[in-house]
């Protein structure tokens, strides 16, 4: 029973990742409550690991330091002693980390999943499966632990979260239609004139306000700038590099649209009607867990194909979807989710929605 033991997740990155493990972490400490959670992670998506109700602390893995980053957590972890390890990214530079740690037990996936060598890391693994999406194979672990699954995604907000969230939305009387337009791959993107009859539809035939959110990039920017020069409505550059600030004004939207993203997966985690384009990954591997899945533009898939997890090489389809498909999703989220066609309820800042960001997390950083 891992009930009062410490326990180190190793999962640096990247943002989508980190949320298809929150069901994980919420499952451990639902079982094990007197549990000790501690998240090894990269520190973007710290920001949303730190903030978590079952993580009691993070540590931080600045990559961006080359090797020294391995000589800094180890001298960060010196003397720091866990009962459990658990492997969650198959590649080199996680199991680097999880080689670094003392612990008893060190468990990784089975070697027909990991890859660089991953479990040499590793002292136990679980045992083999079929392709699954990617947050059912992190509760894989759960399995092997005998933890019972939860699918839970807490993204709690601080009340001085809420009061910026609240003035930024004061004067803002439609509801919100929130486009993810920027990716880490040149392949995913999709046209900027695709995004400006989006966004053309979302006001003309239901009067959103049409935000564009993310965070700086030199592409992003380039893309933002062609969307609101080529859409004949109004549309508002809302991006910002703070992930925090990211999470509250996806959070106050009505609607978000994006494609294969950290930020379309915050969306779907806070339960927002979210619409996803896929067409260079599959989504049922990546996608939406568990939620919104009527609401995939799923242009990686053949016609006719079952939706089941595969593995084999397709290329970037994203080009393949339609400006009047994502609008037909729109129509259909409106009918299905309340939220869609009226916002969220605007709720006043109390001491339960989340920590307070003097305290800065549920646990300190290294």
């Amino acid at each position: 029973m891992i009930d009062g033991q410490r326990i180190a997740i190793v999962l640096l990155s990247a943002i989508g990742d980190v949320v298809h493990a929150l069901p994980l972490v919420a499952s451990l400490k639902a079982a094990a409550p007197r549990s000790r959670i501690e998240w090894i992670i990269q520190p973007i998506p710290a920001h949303l690991a730190r903030y978590h109700p079952a993580v009691d602390r993070v540590w931080l893995f600045e990559r961006k330091n080359g090797w020294r980053a391995y000589r800094d957590l180890r001298r960060s972890l010196k003397g720091q002693r866990f009962d459990l390890a658990i492997d969650l990214q198959v590649y080199a530079k996680a199991s680097f980390v999880t080689a670094l740690l003392d612990a008893d037990r060190k468990i990784g996936f089975d070697k027909s999943r990991a890859r660089e060598l991953n479990w040499l890391a590793t002292t136990e693994r679980i045992p083999a499966h079929p392709p699954g999406h990617v947050a059912d194979q992190y509760l894989e672990f759960a399995d092997y632990l005998g933890v019972p699954r939860r699918y839970e995604w807490s993204l709690p907000l601080s009340d001085d979260e809420r009061a910026a969230q609240a003035a930024f939305f004061q004067g803002i009387t439609a509801p919100v239609a929130a486009l993810v337009v920027g990716t880490s791959k040149r392949v995913k993107e999709w046209p900027a004139d695709r995004w400006a009859r989006v966004a053309e539809g979302l006001v003309d035939r239901w009067g959103y306000e049409v935000m564009i959110v993310g965070g700086p990039s030199p592409t992003e920017d380039e893309l933002a700038r062609a969307i609101a020069l080529e859409a004949k409505v109004p549309v508002h550059d809302a991006r910002h590099p703070d992930l925090r600030r990211l999470l509250w004004q996806l959070d106050g939207s009505a609607l978000v649209i994006g494609l294969d993203t950290g930020p379309y997966h915050i969306a779907v985690a806070l339960g927002v009607p979210s619409i996803g384009l896929f067409g260079y990954v599959d989504p049922a591997r990546v996608g939406p867990t568990h939620r919104f899945l009527d609401l995939v533009v799923d242009a990686w898939r053949n016609p006719g194909e079952p939706w089941r997890p595969r593995h084999d090489p397709r290329g970037a389809r994203v080009l393949a979807i339609d400006p009047e498909e994502v609008l037909e999703k729109v129509e259909l989220a409106r009918a299905r989710y309340p939220r869609a066609k009226n916002g969220p309820s605007r709720t006043e800042p109390s001491s339960t929605s989340g920590p307070s960001s003097s305290s800065g997390s549920s646990g300190g950083s290294a």
